[in-house]
C-alpha cells in the first residue's frame, strides 16, 4: 500500500462526513473562535526549542541515507523519539480543538528547498497520510507566483499573487511550510466555519438548510479527460455535535459557467452573506508566515484566504512556501 493517497481516494476520504440533521442551535465547540478573542494571544502557535530542531536535522540525514525518493519515504524513514508526542498534539488539536496552528522555528534556513520538502514531507507522514494535490500526482505543492493570469478561469491562483477567496481544500488537513516570505503582503487569513455557520444561523436561519443541499462545485481544470465539469457536494454535515464544512464560493460560483448549472437568487443570496459574515473585522485571523512557521489547517472547521502580495525583485528572495494535503 503507498504511503499516500491518489487525488481521488483523498477527496473520497474527506467527503465522508456523517450527517443526521441541519444544526439549529449555536455551537460551542473548540472550534467556533473570533479572530479578535485570539489576538495579542499566541495560544496557537508553538516554537520549537533547539533540541527539537537539532532532531529534525538527524532525522533529514537519515532519511537521506536511505537513498529513497521523498515520495517512497515512510515515517520509520523519519524518526522522531521526542517529537513525535508533540505531533500527536498537534493532530489532536487540529481534530479536536480550534482546528488550527502554528509550529515555529524549523531550521529552515540550514537546509536547501529539496531538504526542506524531505523534512516537511516527512513530518505530514507522522501526522496523517499524505495526498497528491491534483489528478496529476503532485504531492508537494510550491505556492509561489509563476507569472500566470490570475483572470484566467483555469488557473489555480496560488501560483499567482493574487487575492485568494475563502476556501477549503478537499483533504482533511493542509499545511504550509514557509521558506521565504513576501516583500509585502500574502498575509493568511483564516477564520471559523463554526463561528461564520453560528452568526448565519442568528440572521437568517431560513437560509440554514440550504447549506445542507448540494452545490455544484466547479472543477475547473482538474479532470484530464475533460468529461467532468462541476461535483455536486453539500457545504455542510451535521452529527454527533460536530459540524463540517466544505466552503468554496468562487467554484460555487463560476460552476454556472457550465450549461446545465444554475445558481438561484436564494443561493446567491446565502453565498454573498456567508462571504460578507466571514470578512467581518473581528471574525478572522490574519497572520504573516515567517521563514520555518509551518501552519497546519483543518479543512472541516476553518476556511482559508490569502491577501494579495508583492514580491522581491531578486528571484531568490520570492515568496515561497511548501503545501501538504493530509487525510487524519
Amino acid at each position: 500500500m503507498a504511503a499516500w493517497f491518489s487525488y481521488a481516494e483523498q477527496a473520497g476520504h474527506y467527503f465522508q462526513r456523517e450527517h443526521e440533521m441541519p444544526a439549529r442551535e449555536p455551537l460551542a465547540e473548540p472550534a467556533a473562535w473570533r479572530g479578535d478573542a485570539l489576538l495579542g494571544r499566541d495560544v496557537w502557535r508553538v516554537v520549537l526549542d533547539e533540541g527539537q530542531r537539532e532532531e529534525l536535522c538527524a532525522a533529514l540525514a537519515t532519511a537521506q541515507a536511505r537513498g529513497r525518493p521523498t515520495g517512497e519515504l515512510t515515517a520509520a524513514d523519519f524518526p522522531l523519539p521526542t517529537l513525535a508526542k508533540a505531533i500527536a498534539d498537534w493532530r489532536e488539536e487540529i481534530r479536536e480543538g480550534r482546528g488550527f496552528l502554528v509550529v515555529s522555528g524549523v531550521p529552515v534556513e540550514r537546509w536547501s528547498d529539496a531538504e526542506a520538502g524531505i523534512v516537511f514531507w516527512c513530518l505530514g507522514l507522522h501526522m496523517g497520510r499524505p495526498g497528491a494535490q491534483n489528478p496529476q500526482g503532485d504531492l508537494l505543492g510550491h505556492v509561489a507566483d509563476t507569472g500566470d493570469d490570475a483572470s484566467d478561469p483555469y488557473v489555480r491562483l496560488y501560483r499567482t499573487r493574487s487575492h485568494i477567496a475563502y476556501h477549503c481544500d478537499a483533504a482533511d488537513v493542509v499545511g504550509l511550510l514557509c521558506l521565504r516570505a513576501a516583500r509585502r503582503g500574502g498575509a493568511s487569513r483564516i477564520a471559523s466555519s463554526v463561528s461564520v455557520y453560528n452568526e448565519l444561523l442568528a440572521r437568517r436561519p431560513d437560509l440554514i438548510d440550504e447549506l445542507y443541499e448540494p452545490f455544484a462545485v466547479d472543477v475547473r481544470n482538474e479532470d484530464r479527460d475533460g468529461v467532468l465539469h462541476w461535483l455536486p457536494i453539500p457545504p455542510c454535515r451535521f452529527a454527533g455535535g460536530r459540524l463540517r464544512t466544505f466552503w468554496h464560493s468562487d467554484y460555487f460560483r463560476s460552476a454556472e459557467r457550465h450549461d446545465d448549472v444554475t445558481v438561484s437568487p436564494r443561493r446567491r443570496e446565502l453565498l454573498d452573506l456567508y462571504d460578507e459574515i466571514a470578512a467581518e473585522p473581528g471574525r478572522y485571523l490574519d497572520m504573516d508566515l515567517a521563514p520555518g512557521d509551518i501552519q497546519w489547517l483543518s479543512n472541516h472547521v476553518v476556511i482559508h484566504s490569502r491577501t494579495e502580495y508583492e514580491d522581491d525583485p531578486e528571484p531568490e528572495k520570492k515568496r515561497h512556501l511548501l503545501r501538504l494535503w493530509l487525510s487524519l
